[in-house]
């Protein structure tokens, strides 16, 4: 089912509908969960909370602005960065032993192929250095535009107009309208 056949029975909340929209796209959704959040069952209950958002709030939506999956990815990331500043993840992360980070040297690797399972990070190279830099943070490390700008060391606003022109930059390379 093509996203232009899926769309009008998501907004009739259709049962059969919120299964397809599942299907087609729990995996890649959960692929950049998993990027920001590393625990697994913290990472599935944010998956959980990002399709009952996209389903709730569907209606605002507009195709006009952009594909339904940016819109959805959109979503996807500022839930996990939400929940990554909450008072109680935060307050679970301290209570974590030493042994569960052992595991962090091997799973860096596996981590990078999840972050490039749609295939963006080729794409990405191809930009200036100066964007790989902008996009690497705010999109693949879940950094604010304020994190980014003290990070780069840059004012915020340029840092908000690198990224336009950035993501302007990526869309061309990935012929986007």
């Amino acid at each position: 089912m093509t996203q232009e056949e899926l769309l009008p029975l998501i907004y009739k909340k259709d049962e059969r509908a919120f299964t397809l929209l599942y299907d087609m796209y729990s995996k890649s959704l959960f692929g950049v969960i998993s990027n920001l959040i590393k625990d697994q069952e913290e990472a599935e209950d944010v998956l959980q909370d990002v399709f009952v958002k996209i389903w709730k709030n569907i209606d605002s939506y507009n195709e006009e602005k952009g594909r339904l999956y940016t819109w959805m990815v959109n979503i996807t990331r500022n839930t996990s960065i939400d929940k990554l500043r909450s008072k109680g993840y935060n307050n679970s992360q301290k209570n974590l032993s030493a042994d569960n980070f052992v595991h962090l040297l091997d799973d860096n690797t596996r981590l990078t192929n999840k972050i490039d399972s749609i295939g963006i990070r080729e794409f990405v190279k191809k930009l200036k250095p100066k964007c790989i830099k902008i996009i690497d943070l705010l999109f693949f490390k879940g950094y604010t535009q304020q994190e980014a700008s003290e990070e780069l060391e840059i004012p915020l606003g340029t840092v908000k107009t690198q990224n336009r022109n950035c993501i302007n930059e990526l869309r061309n390379l990935l012929q986007v309208s």
